[in-house]
Formats: structure tokens, C-alpha cells, sequence
């Protein structure tokens, strides 16, 4: 039979729309973390492509709900309880996914419970819908040990998703197994990494510009990113490397004992504890190319993007053997250590890093447009509209 003329307008109009796509997150910019970055980079890009409509709903504990355009995208922001902690009960989803009209709906990170809200009004809506899980850890041990009970009480969920997106491989192999979801069920899609080049007169000349040694630990302050293995190896090695400096490159809830920590060992002086606005790229690149090395002693990393823009600048990493920061050492990006070693074992290492830095043979980093393109193609996928 042939099809009528309007309907196939109809269905051609249809396939032709932009989607509609909703990037659901517990936080995002200006607050500072690897799951606020990634999801800024992705969204902006998607949407800068114009074939999809990107808005990011995200939570607010200070009572500053409401809408914002950011560029191509649009931010939407609705209370989370309760205010001074990360449970982020925020039901106001409910109603932003149920009346926006979305061909998917995009879950980010699964550790609050904005995720099986999210999951749980897409899956009643009919709505399809993916999920990055963003492994991460937390500062409180419970919590980390917890994470395995909350995907378990998350299954059902997960399993109802159109694709569930992993940012490095072993998060395919683990959860695949502990969930009982087929690894075809995954996708493998990493952190991209483009900072801008620094301009010639800040790229680093052997050592920081003063003279001395620059080391620094990069991540939102918080315990379990291991700044505070940092700072209590620093006296050991201030005592090889007398005008060394550190810089504990970031902010959040552990800044004061970090400070309390540094002046207790009598080492205020020689470390700096300050972040880079998260939109300024150019001076995070400009600060990160006069390091002389890089150390990231974090619990718990999936695919780490400070790592990567450290990689991409060609400044000399030192990371925590196990979990996304194992991997990187694995590929022979990294050296690694154990994050537990006593502080002067770990000096020792931070020393001999600075004086033999590992030689990195030339490796081509993902990108954030490469991480945009194939999450648009799941979503294509996800809406039925597969080129």
C-alpha cells in the first residue's frame, strides 16, 4: 500500500527533529568534580551540534532552584534534601521528566538518589533511558562500602536501561558480573581530554619557574581523593628538596583539615591549597604545565580527567595502584604506588619520580568530541533513529 502523503511528511518531520535529550546529574558546574566536568563537556558539545536539544537537570541545596540557558543548553536546578548532606532527595524530577516531552533520558552517576529517581519515573513514563555510572568513591568509609548493596538494590533499574555506559574497562567486567548484565549491554565510552595549550612564555622549562620543585595533588577536596597522603609525605621530601612546593589544586568540604594537617607538620608555608575556576581551562592549563610532577593518591578513580589533562600537557604522574588510576600505570601512562605506604615510603617515591620521571611513549588520549559523538549515536539508538 502506498503511504499517504501526509503521513509520510508526518514521520519524515518525526525523524528529522531534533531529540530531546535530558542529562540527568546530582551536581553540576560551577561546582567543581569529575562528574560536573564530564557532564558540561558532553552537553554543551551534543547540543552545539544541533541535532539534539540538551537540557541538564541537576539539584540545588540552597534554595536556588529554577532555569538557566547556558549557551545551547539549558540547566534546570530543583531543591534536594536534606541541605547539609549528599543524599540528595530531590523529587522535584519527578515532575521535570514527566512533562518535558524527551526521547531519552540520560542518568549520570548512581551514587545519590537522584539516580533511582530518575531511573525509576523514565522507566514509568516509558521513556528509554541510559546510565554512566562514574564509579567514584566517598569519604566515608560506610559509604564506599555500601556501593556494592546500592547497585544490587539498583538492578532492577540498571537492567531496564537501553545501554548502561562505562568510562573504563574494568567497570564493564566487574559490574557485568556482579549485576548479571551481559557486557554486551555496556558500552565503553571514556572521559575525553582538550585543554588548551599554555602560550610559550608559561610552558615549563625543567623545573617550576622559580627554580624549585612543583608538585601537585589535583581533585576536589575531599578525603577519600588521598590529598592528605600528600601533604604527610611532604615533609620527607622538603627534607631532600628543601625550596620544594606543593599545590593541592582544588576546593570542597576537606580544605580546612587539609590546612590544619599542613600546619601541624610545620609545612603551611610550603603548600598552597587553591582551586581554578571550573570554566577556566586556559589557567588550569597554564598552572598544570609549570608541575613538575602530578600525584594522585585517590581511594577510588574510574577514569580520572586530571590524570588525563596531565598526560595530555606531558608533565610526570604519579598515581595509587588499583581501580582507573591502576589502569593508567597498567598502559604505561603512570607509575603507580601503593596509596597506604607510611609518608616517608611515599616521599621516597614522589623524589625518585621527580628525579627519573617515567618516559612516556607517545599515546592518542580520547577526546571530548569523540566522547560527545558516541553517546549522541546511543541516544539515536535509544530513540530509534539509528543512521
Amino acid at each position: 500500500m502506498t503511504e499517504a502523503p501526509a503521513e509520510g511528511r508526518a514521520r519524515r518531520s518525526e525523524v528529522d527533529r531534533a531529540l530531546k535529550v535530558l542529562m540527568v546529574t546530582p551536581r553540576y558546574l560551577p561546582e567543581i568534580g569529575g562528574v560536573e566536568r564530564h557532564v558540561h563537556e558532553v552537553a554543551t558539545r551534543i547540543a552545539a551540534g544541533g541535532e539534539a536539544e540538551v537540557t541538564v537537570l541537576t539539584t540545588v541545596r540552597d534554595g536556588r532552584a529554577g532555569v538557566q540557558r547556558e549557551g545551547d543548553v539549558e540547566v534546570r536546578r530543583v531543591p534536594a534534601h536534606p541541605r547539609g548532606r549528599d543524599w540528595l532527595f530531590a523529587p522535584g524530577i519527578v515532575g521535570e521528566i514527566a512533562k518535558g516531552g524527551w526521547d531519552v533520558v540520560h542518568v549520570q552517576s548512581y551514587h545519590t538518589l537522584v539516580a533511582p529517581i530518575a531511573m525509576a519515573t523514565a522507566a514509568r513514563r516509558r521513556i528509554p533511558y541510559l546510565v554512566t555510572f562514574h564509579g567514584g568513591g566517598h569519604s566515608q568509609r560506610v559509604r564506599n562500602q555500601a556501593r556494592r548493596g546500592q547497585r544490587a538494590l539498583l538492578r532492577p533499574l540498571l537492567a531496564r536501561a537501553v545501554a548502561l555506559v562505562a568510562l573504563a574497562p574494568f567497570e564493564i567486567e566487574e559490574y557485568s558480573a556482579e549485576l548479571r548484565i551481559g557486557a554486551e549491554r555496556f558500552a565503553l565510552i571514556p572521559n575525553g581530554v582538550e585543554l588548551p595549550l599554555p602560550a610559550p612564555a608559561s610552558a615549563h622549562n625543567g623545573r617550576h619557574q622559580t627554580g624549585h620543585p612543583l608538585i601537585a595533588s589535583v581533585g576536589r577536596l575531599e578525603r577519600y581523593k588521598g590529598h592528605h597522603r600528600v601533604i604527610a609525605a611532604f615533609p620527607h621530601v622538603l627534607e631532600a628538596e628543601p625550596e620544594a612546593r606543593l599545590w593541592v589544586a582544588g576546593s570542597g568540604p576537606y580544605e580546612a583539615q587539609l590546612r590544619r594537617l599542613a600546619a601541624d607538620l610545620g609545612i603551611a608555608d610550603a603548600v598552597e591549597i587553591s582551586a581554578v575556576a571550573a570554566d577556566d581551562r586556559a589557567e588550569m592549563a597554564r598552572r598544570l604545565s609549570q608541575v613538575d610532577l602530578v600525584v594522585l593518591l585517590s581511594d577510588f578513580e574510574t577514569h580520572p580527567i586530571a590524570a588525563l589533562e596531565t598526560i595530555s600537557l606531558g608533565r610526570p604522574l604519579l598515581v595509587a595502584s588499583g581501580s582507573g588510576l591502576g589502569e593508567l600505570a597498567q598502559r604505561g601512562l603512570a607509575r603507580a604506588i601503593d596509596p597506604e605506604l607510611a609518608p616517608r615510603a611515599a616521599a621516597e617515591a614522589i623524589l625518585r619520580e621527580l628525579r627519573d620521571p617515567l618516559s612516556r611513549a607517545a599515546v592518542a588520549l580520547p577526546t571530548w568530541d569523540e566522547c560527545a559523538a558516541a553517546l549522541l549515536a546511543l541516544y539515536r539508538r535509544a530513540a530509534g533513529r539509528s543512521r
